[in-house]
């Protein structure tokens, strides 16, 4: 046999404190066919600064679609189905790097997915730039060991192999076609070199994470073994692994033999019939007079062959409607006839690759009125790669290598639903049965009509009044994700155990919103002395961290007068230049030097914060350059009237030190005491503390200057004036 070893890398990310799925670094690779052994290497890395601390990284492994993970334990919806994923922890403590080896043998084809984040956050709100936070890097290649002439195992034709050792196991594979109701592996004899009994395990499917449902076989000496399998998966290549228990470098030559039992699907989903439904929905409503003819003259035809036949296929029109958005439409309408002879299989496409990103969710009416049994039950199992052909009180919803999600109507419980989080690519299948009570004998010729929604969605009820749908992107591949607010959580923000009551959400609004009103004391102070435009920078301030805040409330009492990202730069804007305008009229400079600042200044920042909205040195960098600007005014006029400036002690005493204390706490308070739990109230402080230090900061008016003398400045007046010019006459 020749092996071809293959390798495959992606880029390093930086990892993040989980707090909901989009902190989780996904790794998106593709296993090729004939695959007979994949590894792993997870490298992980700290940075040396004395910030990094030791930490627990866990990586989740999934074939098919994005690992579901829970690292917070919140609830899911309800009706979701949830399996764990497969996780392992990779610790970094002394060690500033940590590889880790990961082994799977015959692994599936197709898509596998890693995800990767660092333990719960703590929720503490960091100013960029205040902090240097440690870098935590993970990266994760992939080895593939690849069979390029793997045998082929034919259907119903013994095939005999040598395995050469049991170190080197013999692999085969047999592809199963469509509509497989069944097979057979069967392994009629075993002997070694001399011709004595020996010892095999066939190993039959691929291992796919986090649940795998490889099946094993162990057969001894000539005698016959054999495994049956239900379901296998309709058109995929299924591999088979024979390897020896015997004694080390013993060949043994072993001969095999798989068959099939293949499932005659009824005339249902014939071509003639798929376009004579295709016509009748484009000419007439379903169910109309006359819009069924052509169907209607084949229904003892139909009958007669749903009698024969082991499943009754329904045509599903898959409509692409958005990015991993889809919704299922049945030609026949959303009813689908079900009966207990056979059952009724609805294909629902999801092997685009691009669909694993959402949700799948399937919702099954019962219409009462067209049961004729009163306790009988309609069963219904939604499956991967291959249907359930056989639903009933005592099977369970599995197929050969993986576990279905099951589902029932019946008079009593007429609605279910089910949703299935990140789909695996692949064909998936919806089949419905009627299932009568072993005492009523006309169940063979009863029928339910079952009203059938199926649709694929990016967030289930999108993520509800409680959170946001995401759309996140690792290289070319899309999932979506939902990011909670107001204390809600789980998959779609449908968990309130930490959930904030109407209240406390009213409260918020109210304190964030109603503590910029603090700001009218300090308007009214600038007005007085006579500042116009230090009082509209503040009014204008007020204005927009008041809407913004009412428009940023993570509950239902919002409120929003324009754009979110227009009134959030506003309001940024408006912070930044008050802070701005503030000291610089502490620095008593001449009007003209100081309306220049203002504006040039005000350009600058504006100009910053479009660059970097939440960079520390865009509130920083102004302040410092307006406190350079002010120190150096106060120095100069101290130098020039030679005494401390400014020299009244009552000024430092009663308005600068007040104020300066007011501003040094509002800072400590924005920067190191603001968390998510606690934002409302600490953000409150923060504008009264702001609002009351402008108010003290804002210096005196000019002794020479009286406040509001309008009078004075109007120069201008009517007056009577008389001509007192001679009038001169001629004389002649």
């Amino acid at each position: 046999s020749l092996y071809v070893s293959e390798y495959f890398s992606q880029s390093a990310q930086k990892l993040s404190f989980y707090s909901w799925y989009g902190n989780a670094k996904l790794f998106h690779f593709h296993v090729p066919e004939d695959t007979v052994l994949l590894r792993w290497l997870l490298q992980a890395s700290r940075g040396k600064g004395p910030e990094c601390t030791s930490m627990e990284i866990t990586v989740h492994f999934r074939h098919g679609a994005p690992p579901v993970i829970n690292p917070l334990g919140t609830r899911f919806p309800a009706n979701a189905t949830v399996r764990p994923s497969y996780n392992i922890s990779i610790s970094l403590s002394s060690a500033v790097q940590n590889t880790t080896f990961v082994n799977v043998t015959t692994p599936a084809a197709g898509d596998w997915f890693i995800a990767a984040h660092l333990p719960e956050a703590a929720g503490r709100i960091e100013v960029k730039g205040f902090s240097t936070p440690c870098p935590y890097m993970f990266q994760a290649d992939m080895f593939v060991l690849r069979l390029t002439d793997m045998p082929v195992l034919e259907p119903g034709v013994p095939m005999s192999h040598t395995v050469v050792s049991p170190a080197k196991p013999l692999h085969v594979k047999v592809f199963v076609p469509k509509h497989a109701a069944g097979m057979r592996f069967q392994l009629s004899s075993c002997v070694t070199s001399e011709q004595r009994a020996c010892t095999v395990r066939v190993l039959l499917g691929s291992i796919t994470l986090p649940q795998s449902f490889q099946r094993s076989l162990t057969c001894t000496g000539s005698t016959n073994c054999s495994l049956a399998l239900d379901s296998p998966p309709w058109e995929k290549w299924l591999q088979i692994m024979v390897e020896s228990l015997g004694p080390a470098n013993a060949s043994v030559l072993v001969e095999m033999l798989a068959s099939f039992t293949v499932c005659r699907p009824g005339s249902t989903s014939s071509f003639l019939n798929f376009i004579s439904l295709n016509q009748s929905q484009a000419g007439a409503r379903p169910g109309a007079a006359g819009s069924l003819s052509p169907a209607a003259g084949e229904a003892p035809h139909n009958m007669s062959g749903q009698r024969s036949s082991c499943l009754q296929s329904q045509p599903v029109v898959r409509e692409d409607l958005d990015v991993v958005s889809v919704r299922y439409r049945l030609l026949s309408g959303p009813s689908v006839p079900v009966s207990s002879l056979s059952p009724t299989l609805l294909l629902l496409n999801l092997n685009t690759g691009m669909d694993s990103g959402g949700s799948l969710v399937v919702s099954l009416l019962l219409n009462k009125t067209s049961v004729s049994l009163a306790n009988a039950t309609v069963a219904a199992c939604v499956s991967a790669a291959s249907p359930v052909l056989s639903l009933n009180a005592t099977r369970t919803c599995s197929t050969a290598f993986s576990q279905g999600y099951p589902l029932s109507v019946s008079t009593s419980s007429a609605e279910a639903m089910l949703i299935v989080l990140y789909p695996q690519t692949d064909d998936w299948f919806l089949s419905l049965q009627l299932l009568c009570p072993k005492e009523q004998g006309e169940c063979s010729s009863a029928e339910a009509k079952v009203t059938v929604f199926a649709y694929l969605t990016p967030c289930f009820n999108d993520c509800g009044p409680y959170g946001q749908c995401s759309l996140l992107r690792r290289h070319g591949y899309l999932y979506a994700a939902c990011s909670c607010k107001a204390g809600w959580g789980g998959w779609s923000c449908t968990d309130d155990t930490k959930a904030q009551t109407m209240g406390t959400q009213n409260l918020a609004t109210l304190l964030l919103t109603l503590s910029n009103l603090m700001f009218l004391p300090a308007i009214a102070v600038a007005v007085y002395r006579f500042y116009l435009v230090e009082a509209s920078v503040y009014t204008y301030t007020m204005f927009f961290s008041t809407f913004y805040h009412a428009c940023d409330q993570p509950g239902v009492a919002v409120m929003c007068i324009m754009d979110y990202d227009t009134l959030q730069y506003c309001d940024f804007l408006g912070s930044v230049v008050a802070i701005w305008v503030t000291i610089l009229c502490m620095a008593r400079l001449k009007k003209i030097l100081k309306y220049v600042l203002f504006v040039l200044g005000t350009l600058l920042i504006a100009m910053s914060l479009q660059l970097d909205r939440r960079g520390v040195w865009n509130m920083m960098g102004p302040c410092l350059f307006a406190l350079f600007i002010m120190v150096t005014a106060w120095v100069h006029h101290g130098a020039k009237r030679r005494h401390c400036y400014p020299s009244s002690w009552k000024r430092w005493v009663f308005y600068l030190l007040p104020g300066i204390t007011l501003a040094f706490i509002a800072i400590s308070v924005y920067a190191f005491m603001e968390t998510n739990e606690n934002y409302y109230y600490t953000h409150s402080i923060w504008h009264v503390l702001v609002a009351c230090s402008v108010a003290f900061l804002l210096p005196p008016q000019d002794k020479h200057k009286k406040p509001w003398a309008w009078p004075q400045k109007l120069t201008c007046r009517y007056q009577i004036c008389q001509n007192d010019r001679e009038e001169l006459y001629a004389v002649t």
